[in-house]
C-alpha cells in the first residue's frame, strides 16, 4: 500500500485509501468490530452483496458525467478486479460486481488515476447527486445546471457534517419545468428558475420512494443560486439533529418532515441558517468542447426504416445550433468492458466527450454534430449499439434483485429481460408512438424505482399450501410531472411471476384498442381507473392452476427460494418487528384495495393475514411461540391480557367474532377499521419495548 502515496497525488485521497487498507486488516484480524467496519466501507462504496465472499463497488460519479478516458479506466478495472461488467444505476452511478474485499484499496487506486472516487457512495451520507443529462444542452433550460450540481458535490464530499447522519441524503437538479430528474422522491431537489434577470431554484424538500413514498414539498419557488449551499447545509443539520436514528426505517428526511410538519421544519432551518455564511457563490465556468479534426462522414446516406426510427427515438437537438444528443439503450443497465472501450473510441471520434449515463439506466452521447449522424449510426450498428427506443417503453429500468443484492426477492433482471424481448417483438410501433415507461424492483425498497413509473413492477412471494412461488406485484399511473410535483403509481393486483408477460400484453393490448384520440397511457390510466385494471386482471392472480414453472424464477432453472440477507443500503440491518408490522400495513392496504374494488372475501383476507401479522409482531417482543396462525391467535391473550381491557374482548374471541361474519361489504369494511385500531396499537407498543 505504500504505493499509493506515490502515485496518488491528492494526499487526501491517497490517506483515505491506506485508511480502508488498514481497517480491512483489522477487521480480518479480529480487531475492528463488524458493525464499526461495515460503515466505514459502505461510506467508501464497498458494499456487501448475496454471494458470500465478494463485495459490490459503487462508483460515484456527479451527474453521471463520465469522459471516454474514465470509460476505458473503468472497464479496465473492471477487467482487472470484477467480472467485466458495468452495471449503470437509477442514480448515475456504476456499479462492479464479485469484488473481493482484499481488492478494494487497489482497485479505488486504480480509479483515482483519473479522478474517479468511491466516497460516499453508499453510507448514511450525501449521495451520488444526480443532474439532468440536458444541463447545459436543453432549449427548455433557464440556465445551466451543471456547475452549480458539481459545486453540491464538492461542498459536501468529506465534509464532516455528512459522515454519520442518520441516513443517506438524495438530492437531485433538473434543468428544467419538464423535472426529468423527478425531484419530488428526493430529499433536496433544485430546478432552475430566473427571476427579475436573477438566477436561482425552485426547491422541492422531503421526497421519497421506498416501502413509503411521499412526494417532496416545494419550500422555494425562487433561492438566489449563492444561497444553494448554505440553505442545504442548514437543512442538512437540522437532519442531522433532529433526524431518528433508533428506529431505521423511520430515519428518512421524509419521515422527520412528516413528523415535525414542514412549517416547523423551515423554522428549524431557518435557525441553523443563522451560524452560516448568508451567500456562498458558485462560478459558473463556460462549457469547452474537444473535437477530432476529422470527422468521419459517411459516403451513403442512410434511408432505410430502422435508421429513420433510430432518429426518432435515439437522436434529440440540442440548443447549440448544428449539434445533437444521441441516446443510447442499454439493456438492463449492463454495459460489457469491451463495449465500454469501443464506445470510448467512438465518444472520441464523433463527439465533444461530455456524456453522462442517465438515471433510467443508459447512456446520452452529447455535442454529436448532425452531419456525423449516418456514420456515427453505421460504426453504432457495427458494435450493436443502434437499438431503438432510448428511454422509451422497451428500455426498460431493472433493479439488480436476487442477481446481486441480498434484499432482493425477485428476479428484476431477468424479468426485463422478457419484457423487453415481448415488446421488441409485438410492439414496436408504441416504441415509436407513445411514452411509457416501464420500472422493476426486487423488493419493496424500489431501487428499480417501480412506484414511480406508469407500469411497475415489484418483486414478491406467494405461497399455495407449503410452497412458495416468486410473485409481481403490478403499479400502474405513477410518472414525474412538472415543477417538482409526481405522482405515485396505484398498487393494483399481486400475480404469479411467470404471468407477468401476459399481464403486459394484456396492459398494452387495452391501451392500444381502447385509448382515446390523443390519451396518453396516464390519462388513459385515470379515465378507466385502477378498479378497471383489477377487475380484468384479477383472473391472473389466481393459484388454483398454478404449475410447476410457475415455481422457478426468471432467469432461473432451480426451484424458488426465498432468501433475503441483511440489507446494507444506510447500513441497515433487518429488524424483524418493525418488518412484520411493514407487512401488516401492506395487507391492509391490500385489504383496502380489494373492499374498495367489491371483492369482500379477499379484503377479509387481506386484513386478517394483517391482523396475524401485527400479533406475531407482538409476540415477537415477548420470544413467544410464532410457528402458526392457531399458536399465534391461541397465545396472544396470554401474553397480552391487557388486550382485552383496550378492547373489549380477548383477541382469541375477537377474531372468532369477525371469522364468523359473513363477509359483506358493511362487515369487512369494519373489521378493516378494527384491524388498523389494533394495528396502531401495536405500534405505539413495540416502540415502547424498544425504548
Amino acid at each position: 500500500m505504500k504505493s499509493f502515496r506515490t502515485e496518488i497525488e491528492d494526499p487526501i485521497v491517497a490517506k483515505d485509501i491506506i485508511d480502508l487498507e488498514k481497517k480491512i486488516h483489522a477487521f480480518q484480524n479480529n480487531t475492528l468490530d463488524s458493525e464499526k467496519f461495515r460503515s466505514l466501507r459502505l461510506a467508501r462504496g464497498v458494499y456487501g452483496q448475496r454471494q458470500t465472499g465478494v463485495q459490490m463497488i459503487r462508483i460515484k460519479l456527479p451527474m453521471g458525467r463520465f469522459t471516454a478516458k474514465q470509460l476505458r479506466r473503468m472497464a479496465k478495472v473492471s477487467d482487472t478486479y470484477s467480472n467485466g461488467n458495468l452495471h449503470i444505476t437509477t442514480r448515475q452511478d456504476i456499479q462492479l460486481h464479485h469484488v473481493s474485499l482484499d481488492h478494494t484499496p487497489q482497485l479505488w487506486a486504480a480509479l483515482e488515476k483519473d479522478k474517479i472516487t468511491l466516497r460516499e457512495a453508499c453510507g448514511n451520507t450525501i449521495r451520488n447527486v444526480t443532474a439532468s443529462i440536458w444541463s447545459g444542452i436543453d432549449p427548455q433550460e433557464a440556465f445551466d445546471p451543471t456547475p452549480y450540481a458539481h459545486a453540491f458535490f464538492e461542498y459536501f464530499l468529506r465534509n464532516p457534517l455528512c459522515q454519520d447522519l442518520g441516513r443517506k441524503i438524495k438530492v437531485a437538479f433538473s434543468s428544467s419545468a419538464q423535472d426529468e430528474t423527478m425531484t419530488f422522491i428526493h430529499d433536496l431537489g433544485f430546478i432552475p428558475v430566473i427571476e427579475n434577470n436573477k438566477k436561482g431554484f425552485r426547491v422541492v424538500l422531503g421526497g421519497g420512494i421506498g416501502a413509503q413514498p411521499e412526494a417532496a414539498h416545494e419550500v422555494y419557488s425562487f433561492l438566489p443560486t449563492h444561497q444553494l449551499l448554505p440553505f442545504s447545509e442548514a437543512v442538512i443539520r437540522v437532519f442531522e439533529n433532529y433526524g431518528e436514528r433508533n428506529r431505521r426505517n423511520k430515519a428518512r428526511m421524509k419521515f422527520l418532515v412528516k413528523e415535525m410538519g414542514i412549517d416547523l421544519f423551515l423554522e428549524k432551518v431557518k435557525i441553523a441558517q443563522k451560524g452560516l455564511p448568508s451567500s456562498l457563490p458558485i462560478l459558473e465556468k463556460k462549457r469547452t468542447l474537444q473535437f477530432s479534426n476529422n470527422l468521419p462522414t459517411s459516403l451513403e446516406v442512410q434511408t432505410d426504416e430502422a435508421y429513420k426510427n433510430w432518429m426518432i427515438t435515439n437522436t434529440f437537438p440540442q440548443k447549440q445550433e448544428g449539434f445533437v444528443a444521441l441516446g443510447i439503450a442499454v439493456p438492463r443497465g449492463d454495459l460489457s468492458s469491451q463495449d465500454a472501450r469501443q464506445l470510448a473510441t467512438l465518444i472520441e471520434t464523433f463527439t465533444g466527450d461530455d456524456n453522462r449515463f442517465t438515471i433510467g439506466q443508459s447512456i446520452l452521447l452529447r455535442d454529436v454534430k448532425k452531419e456525423g449522424l449516418p456514420a456515427l449510426y453505421a460504426a453504432l450498428k457495427a458494435l450493436n449499439f443502434h437499438r431503438i427506443g432510448f428511454h422509451k417503453l422497451n428500455d426498460i429500468v431493472a433493479c439488480p434483485g436476487t442477481d446481486t443484492c441480498n434484499l432482493g426477492i425477485a428476479s428484476s433482471m431477468g424479468l426485463a429481460k422478457v419484457l423487453q424481448e415481448v415488446i421488441e417483438t409485438e410492439y414496436q410501433a408504441l416504441i415509436l408512438q407513445h411514452h411509457i415507461n416501464i420500472k422493476i424492483s426486487g423488493c419493496m425498497n424500489a431501487c428499480g424505482q417501480h412506484t414511480i413509473a406508469h407500469i411497475g413492477f415489484q418483486g414478491m412471494t406467494l405461497k399455495k399450501d407449503n410452497l412458495i412461488a416468486p410473485a409481481t406485484q403490478v403499479l400502474l399511473g405513477g410518472g414525474e410531472m412538472k415543477d417538482g410535483k409526481g405522482r405515485f403509481a396505484d398498487k393494483v393486483l399481486k400475480v404469479p411471476a411467470k404471468r407477468t408477460p401476459a399481464v403486459l400484453r394484456w396492459l398494452l393490448d387495452d391501451f392500444q384498442n381502447t385509448r382515446l384520440e390523443h390519451e396518453d397511457f396516464l390519462r388513459y390510466y385515470d379515465r378507466k381507473t385502477s378498479a378497471y385494471f383489477y377487475q380484468n386482471l384479477k383472473h391472473f392472480s389466481s393459484v388454483d392452476d398454478l404449475q410447476a414453472d410457475d415455481y422457478i424464477d426468471w432467469g432461473n432453472s432451480e426451484k424458488y427460494e426465498k432468501a433475503i440477507g441483511i440489507g446494507e443500503c444506510a447500513g441497515v440491518t433487518i429488524d424483524l418487528i418493525q418488518t412484520l408490522l411493514f407487512d401488516a400495513k401492506e395487507s391492509l392496504e391490500w385489504s383496502h384495495s380489494s373492499h374498495q374494488h367489491g371483492a369482500c372475501k379477499d379484503a377479509f383476507y387481506h386484513a386478517y393475514n394483517s391482523l396475524i401479522r401485527t400479533a406475531k409482531a407482538l409476540l415477537t417482543t415477548k420470544a413467544a411461540k410464532t410457528n402458526s396462525h392457531a399458536s399465534i391467535v391461541a397465545h396472544f391473550d396470554e401474553y397480552f391480557p391487557e388486550f382485552e381491557e383496550v378492547f373489549g374482548n380477548s383477541f382469541q374471541r375477537a377474531i372468532e367474532k369477525h371469522k364468523e361474519a359473513d363477509p359483506t361489504s358493511v362487515n369487512v369494511l369494519q373489521f378493516i377499521h378494527w384491524t388498523q385500531t389494533v394495528l396502531n396499537w401495536a405500534e405505539q407498543a413495540t416502540t415502547a419495548h424498544a425504548q
